[in-house]
């Protein structure tokens, strides 16, 4: 199940938490590095209103205070940081903007270098999502957030835009918590994603025509982990653009509630590259096997994945490539499946590499497993003594050349 995203989109925004106080003043005090704003909504003053008197060339801060019940847009800005005070929050309003218009509480329109920390975001299902990032948006940087409830995603970027999310907590939207889409780029690190009641039909993370660098965050209970679709790339490695590396990078998928169906899902000309991060699948799919899988491979996607692609228990296939679909392991893990560990079907490709380790694949029912139209490569590459269903497994990496 994917969404599609509007390349144009109009959303009307700007209700103030209270009509009859939306001119309320807020304080403005003036330091060396700019402006800073404190806006109180539990008095009655408008976060839109203070946004709305400001010089959009910053550097200039904006401090939230209270329960702020508005549509909220940021539309220009240069250098502006919107942080809340301890417990503050942005509430989406009962009333709806009319005309079938879609809704974010938080819009972000052609902005640079904005950073919006410390907010707790809550929509409700007529919006779309809780915050919405587009029309070119560059360096927006979301920090210590916790977002929740809208309709289809609780962050949606597009229309070439670029973020980064750290720290952030997105749970129980309609779709999925991260939307990426429009050749816009998006980093993710130290966040958690999940799906508190299991129910279908949800994404942890959606990739579509967009490019995601993601590590240290946990994907819970999601029918699928990840979602790369559309000529789109996610890569799981490291780095350290933001936060020095300490402590764990790993990104966890789990399946706990049993609903999964793909750990990740990768089709339509997308690739998913396992990298400097370690990417751990547990528990993937369902019982019936067929399609579902730790890592599920269609339509001309692609896997590069190293040691650090861990699945581990699956109740489906381990990793599932079909459809003209083509995958390389170099020392990566894939054990205790109920079905097939590595699974070539329908003009696929597997090639498994050298590697120090060697790849290991046990304990599926069986490890390899081909159709007569699809090939694995490099059974020499394997560690232990795999069991195998597969007449087109080579132990090199092609049949002997002349």
């Amino acid at each position: 199940m994917k969404f599609a995203t509007t390349l144009s989109i109009v959303v009307l925004l700007g209700i103030s938490c209270s009509k009859a106080q939306a001119n309320s003043s807020a304080a403005g005090l003036t330091g060396p590095t700019g402006t800073t704003t404190v806006v109180d909504c539990g008095k009655g003053q408008s976060l839109n209103a203070a946004l709305a008197s400001m010089q959009k060339d910053g550097p200039a801060t904006v401090l939230v205070k209270g329960t702020c019940t508005e549509y909220v847009r940021v539309v220009g800005f240069e250098d502006l940081t919107l942080e809340g005070m301890p417990g503050a929050a942005l509430v989406q309003p009962n009333t709806v903007p009319g005309g079938g218009l879609l809704v974010f509480v938080l819009y972000v329109q052609a902005a640079r270098s904005v950073t919006i920390g410390g907010l707790a975001i809550h929509s409700q299902s007529s919006a779309a999502a809780g915050i919405g990032i587009g029309q070119g948006s560059l360096d927006v940087r979301l920090r210590n957030m916790t977002i929740d409830g809208a309709a289809t995603f609780d962050v949606e970027v597009f229309e070439r835009s670029q973020v980064s999310l750290a720290y952030v907590t997105a749970r129980d939207p309609g779709y999925s918590p991260i939307g990426v889409y429009d050749v816009s780029d998006v980093h993710i690190e130290h966040c958690l994603f999940e799906n508190t009641t299991g129910a279908a039909w949800h994404a942890g993370l959606d990739v579509g025509t967009g490019h995601v660098t993601m590590y240290a965050t946990t994907i819970r209970n999601m029918q699928v982990g990840i979602n790369v679709g559309v000529n789109a790339i996610v890569d799981i490695g490291a780095f350290d653009t933001y936060y020095a590396l300490n402590g764990s990078t790993d990104v966890v998928i789990e399946n706990s509630f049993g609903t999964n169906y793909w750990g990740a899902s990768i089709g339509s000309g997308g690739s998913l590259n396992v990298i400097s991060a370690k990417l751990r699948i547990i528990n993937p799919g369902q019982s019936y096997g067929g399609e579902s899988a730790g890592v599920y491979l269609t339509g001309g996607g692609t896997l590069n994945a190293n040691a650090n692609l861990i699945i581990s228990g699956s109740q489906g296939q381990g990793v599932l490539v079909s459809n003209n679909s083509f995958a390389t392991l170099t020392g990566s893990s894939i054990t205790g499946g109920s079905h097939g560990g590595l699974v070539a079907v329908n003009l696929s490709t597997i090639a498994v590499e050298q590697s120090n380790p060697l790849t290991l694949i046990g304990g599926n029912a069986p490890d390899l497993f081909c159709d007569s139209k699809s090939q694995i490569s490099g059974g020499a590459n394997l560690a232990g003594v795999p069991t195998v269903n597969c007449a087109n497994l080579l132990p090199g990496d092609s049949v002997n050349l002349p």
